[in-house]
């Protein structure tokens, strides 16, 4: 696995890092707060690795759904509360607190959203 700094993803992701923090400072419920901010922050996830790492865009979608689907099932076990952090709001934010099944759906979408534009913008792309 090779580094090398993808400078349009490194870009990507510090626009979509922008427009989350601001999705999780301004708003407190709502369809963008929940689902549209589950949807970007998978693209999010996606674009960190593409920044870096030289790798298929195959692989990298399987690694976010990965994450992503860990991340939901942390929730789903309560693992704030497992490790007694439920108390922790920058850790609740980024976590998340409460499992569903919508939020998977949202990953999903978002992967196959960015690995759609990322196979169609890639000229030398495979699988």
């Amino acid at each position: 696995m090779r580094m090398k700094l993808n400078i349009n993803y490194f870009i990507a992701t510090s626009v979509l890092l922008l427009i989350e923090i601001s999705i999780a400072l301004f708003l407190d419920e709502g369809f963008i707060r929940f689902t549209v901010g589950d949807y970007l922050a998978s693209i999010l996830l996606y674009c960190i690795i593409k920044s870096f790492f030289k790798l298929k865009p195959l692989i990298i979608v399987l690694i976010t759904l990965f994450i992503s689907y860990g991340i939901e099932w942390l929730q789903y076990i309560n693992i704030l509360q497992l490790l007694n952090i439920e108390n922790n709001t920058l850790i609740k934010t980024v976590l998340g607190t409460s499992f569903s099944v919508g939020d998977l759906i949202a990953y999903t979408l978002g992967c196959i959203t960015i690995y759609i534009i990322d196979l169609k913008t890639s000229r030398t792309c495979t699988l």
